[in-house]
């Protein structure tokens, strides 16, 4: 991965950022509905600065250890400007010279830790409090510990600007005396995306990565195969995607496509968490790999038809190291999700080899004890690697042997069952994600997100050293309804009402009448921003889409 003068982080960060705008009192209303999602804490008046286009821009503070040269922080201050000033078109206005001294001018940036970059690290909170906050009129200031806190700092201060409502006033973009201090409730904010069930295109997953940073999710959870198709082309077993992929050529993913998202994640400070779920959803392995999947029988006879990865054969565990090893060295990441979801038994208990080596091994006619044997072997192939399992709950729950860093994920159940299930998992000692209530590839007519914003993560029963051991939640979309055509306006702005409850203190944000005002803000934003964001209800947006 590409070095750069940023910061690495091994370790948990003291968790703030500063965001201060002092400004000289200008006449107009405080014409803004806010910040999404809501900071922790957040103070505005209607003292407010007309902010020019042609004078503003970025800087790296004296004192902070990233300056220029870093990568993801000289993006990000060009990225931001046109996300700022959408309608700038480059043109100097007659106008600029008679009050260069009324508008904010810059925002200074301080990053406080010094290193080489590093990965990034979703158990790392990203903000701090700086030392020394020294705020002067007519100028904002964005201090954070890493380039990551920065970078959260700067979509905060990007959704602070808004404009006039009359065009013919010179200083059209204003902003607000505010101050913010900010940090995320969890660290791990996800979103997953199926590309099996349906291909998705590389500049799909660009424009989602892009709209997932307005909204400060920090995990691209990227379930890449499945049983419908194999679309990621590996090296070492290229048969696996020019046989399992819908297409060999058209329905893939190349490795530089991998590394153009990887990348491209990496500038917005969004991790990518590839999934390789086995041994269940894994038909289209087979198509590209004999002996892999287990024959299924009918009677004494073979049927025909194959069902999950076959535990019994030294070959499985030397192809699942050899795979692994590749993704491993494709996906930079320090975690991989190994799935582990949803096995069928019926097709292991209908084999002869399968038995008789339950029977050796002990395990009777309980299938739970196979699928443990298998996951284990697994969990040991990629912690050789030096990779930190994720698994479903399933693992969990089969009282699977597996090392206690192992991060378990929650997928199902009603609020009672999955209140239950973070209660024994934490009990365990265990590191927990929570997905199920964010299933948002399920919809509803209205305004549904109401059911996603009111999921209270740590309403179960446990000691607060419990609690802690819920490192966050994701929403997923499923894919077996969803393509390029609807992916957009099915994901968003729903899955920003999981960003506000993963990011925003419960107590601050108990109430989704009183935040609509803010999410129908968001919205347009959204729309503005070239993100096809669907409806939340009647009404309009004072920039419509412009895509239609």
């Amino acid at each position: 991965m590409e070095a750069a003068r940023c910061v690495t982080f091994g370790q948990y960060l003291r968790p703030h950022f500063y965001l201060l705008l002092l400004i000289f009192l200008r006449n107009g209303p405080h014409t803004v509905e806010g910040v999404w999602p809501l900071p922790q804490t957040f103070t505005s008046s209607i003292e407010r600065s007309p902010l020019s286009p042609e004078a503003f821009y970025f800087e790296y503070g004296s004192q902070s250890a990233a300056q220029q040269g870093c990568s993801v922080l000289d993006a990000a201050f060009t990225r931001y400007f046109p996300l700022i000033f959408p309608d700038y078109t480059g043109e100097v206005a007659e106008r600029l010279l008679l009050d260069l001294k009324a508008p904010l001018a810059k925002v200074p940036v301080t990053t406080t830790i010094p290193s080489q970059w590093g990965l990034i690290h979703y158990l790392t909170r990203f903000y701090c409090i700086p030392d020394n906050l020294s705020v002067s009129a007519r100028q904002a200031s964005l201090n954070a510990e890493t380039v990551w806190g920065a970078l959260r700092g700067l979509e905060t201060f990007s959704q602070l600007v808004y404009q006039d409502d009359f065009g013919a006033h010179f200083y059209h973009y204003f902003v607000n005396k505010t101050e913010i201090v900010d940090f995320p409730r969890f660290q791990f904010r996800g979103i997953l995306l199926d590309t099996s069930r349906h291909y998705l295109p590389v500049k799909t997953i660009l424009q989602t990565l892009d709209a997932m940073a307005y909204s400060k999710f920090n995990v691209f959870h990227w379930h890449i195969v499945d049983d419908p198709s194999f679309p990621y082309q590996s090296r070492t077993y290229p048969d696996l995607s020019s046989k399992g992929a819908f297409h060999p050529m058209t329905h893939i993913y190349t490795q530089s496509d991998v590394r153009r998202v990887i990348s491209h994640a990496r500038l917005w400070g969004i991790r990518v968490l590839p999934e390789f779920d086995s041994p269940g959803h894994t038909a289209s392995w087979g198509k590209g790999q004999s002996d892999l999947l287990t024959p299924c029988y009918r009677g004494s006879s073979l049927s025909g038809t194959f069902g999950p990865v076959n535990p019994v054969l030294p070959s499985t565990y030397q192809f699942m190291a050899r795979l692994f090893k590749e993704v491993s060295s494709v996906f930079p990441d320090s975690h991989i999700h190994l799935g582990g979801d949803e096995v069928n038994f019926s097709c292991w208990s209908s084999n002869p080899d399968i038995r008789a080596f339950m029977k050796k091994m002990g395990f009777g006619v309980d299938f739970t004890k196979l699928e443990a044997f298998y996951m284990e072997n697994i969990v040991n192939i990629t912690s050789a690697l030096n990779k930190t399992a994720i698994v479903w709950q399933d693992v969990f729950d089969y009282h699977e042997l597996i090392p206690k860093d192992t991060v378990l994920h929650i997928w199902k159940g009603t609020p009672a069952s999955y209140q239950a299930e973070l209660s024994r998992m934490t009990k365990a000692g265990m590191k927990v994600l929570l997905a199920a209530p964010w299933y948002i590839n399920h919809i509803s007519y209205g305004q549904d997100w109401h059911q996603y914003y009111n999921v209270q993560p740590l309403d179960f029963p446990g000691t607060e050293e419990q609690k802690k051991l819920v490192i966050g939640g994701e929403v997923c979309m499923w894919g077996e309804y969803v393509d390029a055509t609807n992916l957009t306006p099915r994901l968003w702005p729903r899955a920003s009402a999981a960003a506000e409850r993963l990011w925003s203190d419960e107590k601050q944000t108990s109430s989704a009448d009183k935040a609509f005002p803010r999410f129908q803000d968001l919205r347009c934003k959204l729309v503005r921003r070239g993100i096809r964001a669907e409806p939340l209800y009647v009404g309009h947006c004072k920039h419509e889409y412009q895509g239609v």
